[in-house]
C-alpha cells in the first residue's frame, strides 16, 4: 500500500488519455487539447509551445526535437529534427576564426540551423488533427499577456542569469535590473507570439523562408556566423522519420532514436547491465557501482564514436553485439571503481521532455531542447528568436566523426524513449539532465523492470551518475551507502541541485489503465482524465 505519510506523491492514474510534463501550464495545456478531441500529436505540440514561452532557458523555437512516435500497436518510429551546420562550416574554418579546442556555449558558431519547427510540422502533417492556431492558443496567450514563473524555474533563471547579460537583447528581455525573475513574478515574450502565429498561418515556411529567416541569418552574420539565408530555407524540411534502435531488456524492447542522438549509449548501458543480476536483492551501494561502472563504459564509447549517422556507419550494430557488451561486462570489477573516463564533450543540461497518450492509444515520445540554459544566449531582437547552442558539441578534429562539417547534425544528447511487450508500446518515458540522460534512462528502466517500482517511485529514487571522474550523488543515498562507495575507490561528489527530471506514461494492454508519472525534481505534472 503507498505510504501516504511519505514527502511523495502516488503516480497518476486514469482509463482514457494522459499527458506528463515538466511544467503545470504545459500540462494543462496538451490536456485541454486531449479533452477536446485532439492527438497525441496535438497535445504534444500545445505543451511544447507553451513550455517553449514559461520556461525559455530550457527550450525554444529556437532549439532541436527528437520524438518516437508508436500508434497502437505499434511500430514505434523515430523522428529527427535536429538541426545541421551551415554550409560553410569546417573545421579549418572556425579554427580561421580563432577556436581551437571546443566550440564555446555563447559562439555563433554554437549555433546549427534550428530543427525543432521542421519537426514540429512534420508531427503535425502526418498525426495532428486540430488546427496550428488552436493547438499555440495558450502559448500566445502566455507570451502577450504573461504568465507567472514557477519555483524551479526561478531557481535555474537565477543561476543563468549571468551568462543572458552578456548579450544585451537577451538581457533586456529576460533580465530585470540585471537580476532574473523571482517565483510569480509575470514575464512576457511579445515577439515569440508573433512567431508562433507566423508558424501556424505558415507552417514551417513562417519560420525558415521568407523575413523571418533573413533576419535570422542576418543578426547570426553580424556576430562572426557563417550562417546564410539559403542555409535556413534548405532546412524546412529537415526533419524526417527514420527507424528507431532498440535491444531488449527485462521482458520488454527499449527503443530509442538512432544517432545522431546518444540513445545507443543508453541501449549499451543496459545491455551491459544485463549481465548481472540487477534484482531487488541488489544493495544500494552494489547497485549504484553496476550503474556507475556501465555507465562510463558506454559514455567512452559514445564519445569516441557517435556523430552524424553519415561518419558512423555501423556503430549500432557494432556496439550492441554480444562480443562488445560481453567484453565490457568483463571489465567491471565489483570491488573497485574503474580508472575515471576521460569526458571530452562539453556539458548539455537544458531540455524539456515530455509524453502523452491518446484516446485511441498513440503514444508519443517528445523531447525538444537548446542544450545549455538559455541556449548560446544569442538573441535575435528582430524576431525574438533564442538561438540554442547545440553546435557546441561538435569537435574540432579532423576525422573525428563529430567533427564539425557542412550540413553536418552534432552529436545530441536529447533521447526520447519507448518501452515495447512483445511489440506492443506500453511506455513513453524520457530524462532531462544532459549528460545523465543516456544514464537516467537505464537507471529508471532497472528501477522498474528490475526492482518492481511503480513510475512515481522509481524517479524519486535518489540518483548518482558517474561523470567527470565523480560519482555524483543526490542527498537521499545513504551513509552507509556513500561510505562503501568510497571504499571501492568512487571519488563522491553530493549534489546540491537535484539529478535531472524524467516523465512516464504506462499503457496497460490488458486493461488499458494508464499510469502517468512527473518527476518532483521539476514544477510539472502528469494529468489524465
Amino acid at each position: 500500500m503507498f505510504d501516504f505519510f511519505s514527502a511523495r506523491r502516488p503516480s497518476t492514474l486514469a482509463s482514457q488519455a494522459m499527458i506528463a510534463t515538466s511544467h503545470p501550464l504545459s500540462t494543462a495545456a496538451g490536456l485541454d487539447i486531449l479533452a477536446a478531441g485532439g492527438t497525441a500529436v496535438d497535445a504534444a505540440l500545445a505543451a511544447v509551445a507553451v513550455q517553449c514561452v514559461v520556461d525559455p532557458l530550457m527550450t525554444g523555437i529556437g532549439g532541436d526535437c527528437f520524438a518516437l512516435y508508436a500508434p497502437k500497436n505499434g511500430p514505434v518510429k523515430a523522428l529527427n529534427g535536429s538541426g545541421r551546420a551551415p554550409a560553410a562550416a569546417t573545421v579549418e574554418a572556425l579554427k580561421a576564426a580563432g577556436l581551437t579546442d571546443e566550440i564555446p556555449q555563447t559562439s555563433p558558431h554554437a549555433v546549427t540551423i534550428p530543427g525543432a519547427i521542421s519537426a514540429w510540422c512534420r508531427l503535425h502533417a502526418d498525426h495532428g488533427t486540430l488546427p496550428m492556431d488552436r493547438l499555440f492558443a495558450r502559448a500566445i496567450h502566455y507570451a502577450e499577456q504573461g504568465f507567472p514563473v514557477t519555483p524551479r524555474v526561478a531557481m535555474d533563471w537565477a543561476a543563468n542569469a549571468a551568462i543572458i547579460g552578456g548579450d544585451e537583447h537577451a538581457a533586456k528581455l529576460f533580465l530585470r535590473d540585471g537580476k532574473a525573475p523571482v517565483t510569480g513574478q509575470m514575464v512576457a515574450q511579445p515577439l515569440l507570439a508573433l512567431r508562433l502565429r507566423e508558424i501556424a498561418a505558415k507552417g514551417a515556411a513562417g519560420f525558415y523562408e521568407g523575413e523571418t529567416a533573413a533576419r535570422m541569418a542576418a543578426h547570426l552574420r553580424t556576430l562572426g556566423g557563417l550562417h546564410t539565408e539559403e542555409d535556413f530555407n534548405e532546412a524546412r524540411d529537415q526533419a524526417h522519420w527514420t527507424t528507431p534502435i532498440s535491444t531488449p531488456y527485462g521482458g520488454h524492447e527499449v527503443h530509442e532514436c538512432p544517432p545522431n542522438g546518444q540513445g545507443l549509449a543508453a541501449l549499451l548501458i543496459l545491455r551491459i547491465l544485463s549481465k548481472f543480476d540487477m534484482g531487488r536483492g541488489l544493495s544500494e551501494a552494489d547497485r549504484i557501482h553496476l550503474h556507475a561502472e556501465a555507465t562510463k563504459l558506454g559514455y567512452h564509447h559514445r564519445d569516441a564514436l557517435i556523430g552524424d549517422p553519415a561518419a558512423c556507419p555501423g556503430v549500432t550494430e557494432t556496439l550492441l553485439s554480444d562480443e562488445v557488451v560481453d567484453t565490457l561486462a568483463a571489465r567491471i570489477d565489483m570491488s573497485r571503481a574503474l580508472p575515471p573516463t576521460l569526458w571530452d564533450e562539453p556539458e548539455h543540461k537544458d531540455t524539456i521532455y515530455l509524453c502523452v497518450v491518446d484516446r485511441d492509444g498513440n503514444a508519443l515520445s517528445f523531447i525538444n531542447s537548446i542544450f545549455h540554459g538559455f541556449g548560446s544566449t544569442r538573441l535575435d531582437p528582430a524576431t525574438g528568436v533564442l538561438f540554442h547552442s547545440r553546435g557546441a558539441s561538435f569537435r574540432l578534429i579532423e576525422g573525428h566523426p563529430n567533427a564539425i562539417g557542412p550540413k553536418k547534425r552534432p552529436m545530441h544528447t536529447i533521447i526520447p524513449g519507448m518501452l515495447c511487450k512483445d511489440g506492443v508500446p506500453v511506455m513513453p518515458f524520457g530524462v532531462m539532465g544532459g549528460q545523465y540522460q543516456a544514464a537516467g534512462h537505464a537507471a529508471f528502466l532497472s528501477g522498474v523492470l528490475d526492482c518492481g517500482m511503480d513510475l512515481q517511485q522509481a524517479m524519486d529514487a535518489p540518483r548518482s551518475f558517474a561523470h567527470d571522474g565523480e560519482l555524483q550523488i543526490e542527498p537521499g543515498v545513504s551513509e552507509e551507502a556513500r561510505s562503501d562507495l568510497a571504499a571501492r575507490g568512487h571519488k563522491l561528489a553530493l549534489q546540491t541541485s537535484p539529478i535531472g527530471g524524467s516523465q512516464a506514461i504506462h499503457l496497460s494492454p490488458e486493461t488499458g489503465l494508464l499510469t502517468g508519472a512527473s518527476d518532483t525534481r521539476k514544477d510539472g505534472m502528469a494529468l489524465g482524465f
